[in-house]
């Protein structure tokens, strides 16, 4: 029978049981001011009073940086010191080495598999056999000198935000902390989703970094973030023009892209009011996508063309980089019209129907300017992922007369959603593109998107 005595030691010790653990769970790699010390580290994060900054090698280091695979001499060449990729594959030695070679840093992802496309978190042994795949992984990698930070799984969360996801994550980090005490680790969400970032502050311990893709929403970050609990350091980890996500759509769902102008433009903007409006907390930025990349068009991420030709946005960063402008520019598009309309009145044309279709452009250096038009069937993926599309083959036989800036096209045969491409090169190396979305049906006009199903 328990006396009283050894009741009351009892409840004691458990209170005393409880309050170890809980410090112990929030105190992994110590407090933030003992996180954030100078240590003299590789790579490390240190606090100085409110202020993050990013060292490297016991410098500053402010990340100019360009998400992709490709295209790293430029990235050098323009003033920029660093590129980001999502994967450790088959490629990642090169990616690494060649880096290294032009003298750039690498913020590498460990690609986390994600609930959305069947990953099951409540699986523990799903989840202990990634952990180590990606040990193995640090271990291959983390002496690299062209290693600046790990990235724990990219856009984890879908709809909902499952606790064991950020459980997973944080047992990453502490692993790489154990094997890899000199490069900080991060993980990446799109915009700021208030519960998300909560749960990453409360569960996720073992990050350093918080990484945050962001598009049309990048000029509120900043005042958002500020409504969340994560008052640490953050990276851009992608930004650009407006998503197809963010941006108005016709009647039958087809996204208004930018042309190449105006994300230029809406990107350096964005860029400014953000990541440079921020000093004491955001550590840089990663222009989104540094080379060329089919997603829902071929030119809505893509800064530079298949093979090769650089838009607008590449020559903001290299100024953003640089700070000099002592290079020939892409060309500007005015607009792009179809029958004299813009791509926002819901265009529909008959099956073989003659249109003429016209690009104004100018030039900021005088080139003179060829014009490259093409016809695209619209993509939609089936199950809603439109990173995993591949660029549709052409459609024949459909651009009937060009010349100079304009074009008559004959509508494709079979009914369905379409899209006219103008590129638009100065002979310099330069691009600027455009795209009119419509849709061809046989029949009456249409008033409404229901006519279209």
């Amino acid at each position: 029978m328990l006396t009283r005595h050894m009741v009351h030691f009892a409840r004691k010790s458990t209170i005393l049981l409880f309050c170890l653990l809980f410090i112990s769970s929030c105190s992994f790699r110590g407090s933030d001011n003992q996180r954030y010390t100078k240590l003299g580290r590789t790579v490390e994060v240190v606090k100085e009073g409110d202020k993050y900054t990013l060292y490297r090698n016991g410098e500053p280091y402010f990340i100019k940086g360009a998400a992709g695979y490709e295209h790293f001499d430029k990235v050098a060449a323009y003033g920029g010191n660093s590129i980001r990729v999502w994967h450790t594959d088959d490629d990642t030695q090169r990616i690494l080495d060649e880096a290294h070679q032009q003298g750039l840093t690498v913020m590498l992802g460990l690609w986390m598999e994600r609930e959305r496309e069947g990953f099951n978190y409540y699986d523990k042994d799903d989840v202990a056999a990634q952990r180590e795949r990606l040990r193995a992984e640090v271990l291959k990698y983390k002496d690299h000198p062209a290693l600046l930070m790990w990235v724990v799984g990219n856009e984890l969360y879908a709809e909902g935000s499952n606790v064991k996801v950020w459980d997973a994550v944080n047992g990453v980090a502490e692993m790489i902390h154990e094997l890899d005490p000199n490069h900080p680790t991060t993980t990446t969400v799109m915009n700021v989703p208030k519960q998300v970032v909560n749960l990453i502050k409360r569960r996720c311990p073992a990050i350093d970094i918080l990484s945050i893709n962001s598009f049309g929403a990048l000029h509120n970050l900043s005042t958002e973030l500020r409504d969340t609990n994560w008052d640490g350091p953050y990276v851009i980890a992608e930004f650009g023009g407006q998503g197809y996500w963010e941006t108005r759509t016709t009647w039958w769902y087809a996204p208004l892209e930018q042309t190449s102008t105006e994300k230029a433009a809406f990107a350096r903007e964005r860029y400014e009011k953000t990541v440079l409006n921020d000093p004491d907390r955001c550590l840089g930025a990663y222009a989104f996508i540094w080379g060329y990349k089919y997603e829902t068009t071929p030119t809505w991420f893509s800064i530079m063309t298949e093979t090769g030709e650089e838009t607008e946005m590449a020559q903001v960063m290299r100024e953003i980089w640089s700070g000099k402008r002592d290079f020939n520019r892409a060309p500007h598009i005015a607009y792009l019209s179809l029958k004299d309309i813009f791509p926002s009145d819901q265009v529909y044309l008959q099956p073989g129907e003659l249109s003429k279709a016209a690009v104004f452009a100018t030039d900021p250096d005088g080139d003179s300017l060829q014009v490259k038009w093409e016809l695209l069937p619209e993509t939609v993926s089936e199950d809603g992922n439109a990173i995993k599309e591949q660029k549709p083959d052409a459609i024949p036989g459909v651009i009937q007369e060009a010349a100079g800036n304009r074009v008559t096209l004959k509508a494709p045969q079979r009914d369905g959603a379409y899209r006219l491409y103008a590129y638009v090169y100065d002979g310099n190396g330069n691009v600027a593109t455009a795209n009119f979305p419509f849709y061809v049906k046989a029949g009456n006009t249409f008033s409404s998107a229901l006519d279209f199903y």
